[in-house]
């Protein structure tokens, strides 16, 4: 079977290594198309480096727009040249979409997009644009299937990557606190991977942890540093209230040690609340966007919570703070709050992992079957 199979970011490698890995223990595969180290390590030989695709911001994007349309160009006349079984494209879908459309033009290869757009949460009319050159959507969440086939694609809930990630054990979580001298609660403080983030939440982040510090004298502080934006969060958090500690983004095993160890976490939204949930760590969230974002955004949104672990244990126990909202002393608040009774949030996490699949088959090899599937359906 030939694979012509595409990834624009890290997240993205991540999924394809996977599914590329459960598809080679089920049958024989050759694969081309882009990708970086994770997929490259189970047999693609990537036209061109991945990061040329790992571009995001409408101003980081724009100098490029001419090289990137040329990618899609490339891409599309590759896939049609060498005819492959199936094309499979991975998040990124401003560059994979545009590719599929190109194909679907010219032949009709088989097309399969991992990761559902979120139209839950906004912009419902993505799901039926991309039917018309998607055949088959790999689902990260257990709601989204229905969406994808109402748009007129097949599509699978394969299970989310976040169950299939170590998690330190409570031996590894004893020894880091034992190390770091912490008697009382364990803080973890995630104030975002973007510049824009940080930039925006550090200082209502720093508000807030000095006010649980009062609450909690003895509370220690700790705050992972993404790589691009370590040394803006050690610059913005030496005017802190507390003094964290910081863990660098290279210190993999640390990190796995302090999101087990934690007692509380205050934390941006995003995927990051499926890795506390997977370790059982309580957390409040906060968010802010600059104010152009903010308006448009809330007018846009169709649900009445962006915490990953709210909608998909369909409660809404996990404190969230965004927009105007996003304030130091309500999440302060929250966070003092979160501490004296976790109860319902543990609950609330287990259900969510179950549902997003722990336990189960993995999810890269539940992909892999899923594909091979729709390929035995496919017509064509």
């Amino acid at each position: 079977m030939k694979v012509f199979i595409i990834a624009g970011e890290v997240s993205g490698d991540k999924l394809g290594g996977a599914l590329m890995a459960g598809l080679n223990s089920l049958t024989d595969v050759q694969f081309d198309g882009v990708g970086g180290p994770l997929m490259q390590e189970q047999g693609l030989n990537s036209r061109f480096p991945m990061d040329e695709l790992s571009v995001m911001g409408l101003a980081e994007i724009l100098p490029k727009y001419k090289a990137l349309k040329a990618r899609v160009h490339q891409m599309a006349l590759a896939v049609i040249d060498t005819k492959p079984d199936v094309l499979i494209t991975i998040d990124s879908p401003d560059f994979c979409l545009r590719v599929a459309k190109l194909v679907k033009a010219q032949c009709n290869v088989p097309t399969i997009h991992y990761v559902a757009p979120t139209v839950w949460a906004w912009r419902s009319g993505r799901a039926a644009k991309m039917a018309k050159h998607i055949d088959h959507v790999l689902a990260l969440f257990p709601f989204e299937p229905p969406l994808m086939q109402a748009a007129g694609m097949t599509c699978d809930f394969v299970g989310h990557p976040v169950v299939a990630e170590q998690i330190a054990t409570d031996a590894e979580a004893a020894a880091f606190r034992d190390q770091h001298g912490v008697t009382g609660p364990l803080i973890l403080a995630l104030p975002g991977s973007r510049k824009g983030e940080v930039t925006r939440l550090a200082t209502r982040f720093g508000d807030a942890l000095g006010q649980v510090a009062q609450a909690h004298p003895n509370a220690t502080v700790v705050v992972p540093c993404a790589g691009p934006v370590t040394s803006l969060v050690r610059e913005l958090t030496q005017i802190w209230p507390v003094t964290p500690l910081l863990i660098p983004a290279q210190a993999t095993a640390t990190k796995r040690a302090v999101f087990r160890a934690a007692d509380v976490a205050l934390a941006a939204s995003g995927t990051v609340s499926l890795e506390l949930a997977a370790n059982q760590t309580p957390m409040v969230i906060g968010y802010d966007m600059a104010w152009l974002s903010r308006i448009i955004i809330s007018r846009m949104l169709k649900v009445d919570t962006v915490t990953l672990v709210n909608l998909v244990s369909e409660t809404r126990v996990v404190p969230e703070f965004v927009g105007k909202n996003c304030d130091a002393d309500a999440m302060a608040k929250a966070m003092i709050d979160v501490l004296a009774n976790p109860a319902s949030q543990l609950d609330a996490m287990r259900v969510t992992m179950d549902r997003l699949g722990l336990g189960g088959e993995a999810p890269g090899l539940r992909a892999a079957r899923s594909v091979l599937a729709t390929l035995e359906q496919s017509p064509v």
